[in-house]
């Protein structure tokens, strides 16, 4: 996965962006480094995960899970209707992670225009070198109250 490995991260710029709409979290260990980080930004009025990332040495403690329900409680609260992430589909902490947590992959007649144009951004960087998919998970409605 060296197109993978060799993509460029996100700018500063970019990163403070995201932090400063508050669409960026961090998990820090008990020395305060970071170890864990989610992006999220707006796509056809989903939530959508951009980057979720968990240091392999913190893997396996509920970190991903945690930070993708600080954004489902983050999108409930904007009114957004579900999550939607692209990943690979046959690795391991990727596609089969997130259908354990709940998402659905969708067929190109599923995907919203925006999805369907960052699949198609992401084939133009060459990550379909290895089969990617396009999932959501539909978030909870607002409760309405008397």
């Amino acid at each position: 996965m060296t197109a993978v490995a060799e993509g460029e991260p996100p700018s500063l710029d970019e990163l403070a962006c995201f932090q400063n709409d508050g669409r960026a979290w961090v998990v820090t260990d008990a020395a305060d480094n970071p170890v864990a980080f989610m992006l999220v930004g707006v796509v056809d009025g989903n939530a959508h995960i951009e980057q979720v990332s968990v240091d392999p040495s913190h893997a396996r403690q509920g970190l991903g899970r945690s930070l993708l329900d600080t954004a489902s409680a983050w999108a409930e609260e904007r009114g957004l209707a579900a999550l939607t992430l692209t990943t690979y589909a046959e690795v391991p902490w990727n596609a089969p992670y997130y259908r354990r947590l709940g998402f659905q992959e969708l067929t190109v007649d599923q995907m919203s225009s925006g999805l369907r144009h960052i699949r198609d951004q992401e084939s133009a960087r060459g990550l379909d070198e290895w089969p990617r998919v396009a999932m959501r998970r539909q978030l909870d409605p607002p409760s309405l109250s008397s």
